[in-house]
């Protein structure tokens, strides 16, 4: 960042960075690899959500072309009036002859089919959803209760679902919310994998304590499998034979002893 007169003057991609962290709050732009990625995701985004106006606007410019009278209802429809009154207005008896006409009954019988059961449809999507809302938005305030989560990042959790929700209805699945629910299904195998894995060296860590316990003493094994030192033991009684001998001479040269004192 540039400075000129002690007031800093920011980069064109300082502003860039400020502008994607400011609509990204969540996301962290850690090189230019990740900004700009990000940047060139919403262009791809803003193109094809340009395509689809343009489609919009070709289709309803084809349909005015087709029929002026189409645009004046649907104008008159947006300003107010009544759209019962806006089509007789615009159509006349067209609408009438059409529904007595009795070639285009059963057109009009499916087309009034299709209008009661989106009707009921809605109803029950409205429903659902009114349901669904509410236990979504209890679960919220128990969260807040029992964890102390604040509004703020309440605001925020919410922000990132229905960020997802709005990228999957057009059909966009960032990298990052790919890799998320990646983790996220392997999180249980994952947690199993590090208990076991934690078990097996905790049980590791027994064995070579225990053989290193055993290698502590002098390092001779005994012959009934016991690393206690060898015990002196004492001569047996040899009754008179113990006359014969000192505790350190044979009898043999206790007796030469006697020999050479006999011929002295």
């Amino acid at each position: 960042m540039e400075k000129t007169d002690n007031n800093p003057v920011k980069t064109k991609r300082d502003l860039a960075l400020e502008r994607m962290k400011g609509k990204y709050p969540d996301k962290v732009f850690e090189d230019d690899d990740a900004l700009f990625g990000q940047i060139n995701d919403d262009y791809d985004d803003y193109d094809k959500q340009l395509a689809e106006y343009k489609e919009r606007e070709r289709t309803f410019s084809d349909m005015f072309t087709a029929d002026p009278r189409a645009a004046s209802f649907l104008m008159n429809w947006r300003n107010g009036e009544d759209p019962t009154i806006g089509l007789i207005r615009q159509f006349g008896t067209e609408i009438k002859e059409a529904i007595d006409d009795p070639e285009r009954q059963e057109e009009i019988a499916a087309a009034q089919k299709e209008f009661v059961e989106r009707v009921a449809k809605e109803k029950e999507y409205e429903e659902a959803y009114q349901t669904n809302l509410a236990a979504s938005l209890s679960y919220l305030e128990e969260m807040q209760e029992k964890q102390g989560v604040s509004d703020d990042e309440i605001d925020k959790i919410m922000q990132f679902i229905i960020t997802i929700v709005r990228d999957g209805v057009m059909g966009k699945f960032a990298p990052e919310t790919i890799e998320m629910a990646r983790k996220a299904l392997n999180h249980d195998a994952d947690v199993a994998q590090a208990s076991h894995e934690g078990e097996v060296k905790g049980r590791n860590t027994k064995i070579e304590e225990k053989l290193r316990k055993k290698k502590s003493g002098d390092g001779t094994a005994s012959l009934d499998g016991k690393s206690s030192k060898p015990k002196h033991q004492s001569a047996p009684s040899l009754g008179v034979l113990d006359q014969l001998g000192d505790n350190n001479k044979t009898i043999w040269e206790r007796g030469n002893e006697k020999r050479i004192k006999a011929s002295n």
